[in-house]
């Protein structure tokens, strides 16, 4: 207790009733705004003290010792508290910020105090922050890199884990899209945390479609894409161990193991290869025959017609493949993925092709 205020409370001695009702008001009656200001001082020391920004204080930061007398500034509400608003030293700030930040969310943070905070560069949300720093930087490294594959070990600007944020945006996208095909089938899956909005979803496919593979793993993607790139240019893809590395990726040797594993190659895989790079299998002369549009749909509806006529429904798990027999050769299709795909674009499906899916019982 500070010798004023002890002093007002000694009975025996003569008191100021001016004194009295401003003690009363500030310690009794509404202390809540004297710690506001306190808040609003230690927050525009804090700012200013870390070059100003935006207010990102560690949840468990207390303020250490004043500096400077400019805290000792109200920072408000147009009522005097007193020289003790402005002692900010001890004072809560990554706590008390955290508080605003509820009472933010609740509805209950009056609009004053909601145009001071955001002046100073308020934080509403940590995971906000974290995203949009995060799409910047996803950016800025596909302008440099032609596309958005980036390795795990891969930094960006200004030393950002750029893919270990790539792979966990990944995560969360695959999560989001296996959610989504078991709430289609009638599944009550509540919305996870570790889900990704729409609007974030169209952000990172603007940035590159192809950021999220989902028949085959990133690494074969990226090679692909670096690959494609380098033969669109006009450059030739030499087949040879250290014949051509881009970015840190040895093409030639991804070719070779192409060709030599091209029976552990999907359908669509295969494909690839050989209507855009031109690659064939290891000891064969004829290059892979192109699939049309209407040849994938074929394929694909054979897949969806086998499953539904063993299963006796349509509605396989996103990951499942369906192994079609094709001329003695074992086909895999990701008959999960199609129709997962094909449920997105619904829309863009002729009446022909939706009614083929209807007979087997799809579920929109």
């Amino acid at each position: 207790m500070s010798q004023a205020a002890a002093g007002l409370l000694r009975f025996s001695s003569p008191r100021d009733p001016a004194l009295v009702a401003q003690f009363v008001r500030l310690r009794v009656i509404d202390p809540e705004k004297t710690y506001w200001r306190r808040g609003i001082a230690a927050a525009t020391r804090w700012r200013r003290e870390n070059g100003g920004g935006q207010l990102r204080v560690p949840y468990d930061y207390v303020m250490g010792e004043n500096k400077t007398e400019a805290e000792a500034e109200s920072g408000g509400e147009g009522e005097s508290g007193g020289g003790s608003a402005g002692a900010v030293a001890g004072f809560p700030l990554g706590r008390w910020l955290a508080d605003q930040r509820r009472y933010y969310n609740a509805g209950t943070l009056e609009a004053s105090r909601v145009k001071q905070l955001e002046a100073l560069g308020m934080v509403w949300s940590h995971y906000d922050v974290a995203w949009e720093e995060g799409l910047t930087v996803a950016r800025s490294w596909a302008a440099a890199h032609s596309h958005f594959l980036p390795p795990v070990q891969a930094v960006g600007d200004g030393g950002y884990p750029i893919g270990v944020w790539a792979k966990n945006r990944r995560a969360e996208a695959r999560r989001t899209w296996e959610n989504a095909e078991r709430r289609a089938v009638g599944e009550t899956v509540p919305v996870a945390a570790g889900e990704l909005p729409e609007s974030r979803l169209a952000a990172l496919e603007a940035i590159d479609p192809g950021w999220c593979p989902l028949g085959w793993d990133v690494a074969w993607q990226r090679c692909f894409t670096l690959a494609r790139t380098h033969v669109r240019a006009g450059g030739a893809l030499l087949e040879v161990a250290g014949g051509l590395v881009v970015q840190g990726e040895d093409l030639g040797a991804w070719a070779v193991a192409q060709r030599q594993g091209w029976d552990k190659l999907s359908p669509a895989q295969q494909w690839l290869l050989g209507s855009t790079l031109g690659l064939e299998p290891a000891g064969s002369g004829a290059r892979p025959a192109k699939l049309t549009a209407d040849g994938k749909w074929a394929l694909n509806l054979r897949a969806a017609r086998q499953y539904h006529d063993r299963e006796g429904h349509l509605r396989p798990a996103r990951k499942h493949i369906e192994r079609l027999d094709i001329d003695g050769q074992a086909v895999d299709i990701k008959l999960g993925t199609f129709l997962d795909n094909t449920r997105r674009r619904a829309d863009k499906l002729t009446p022909e092709r939706r009614a083929e899916l209807d007979q087997l019982g799809m579920r929109w």
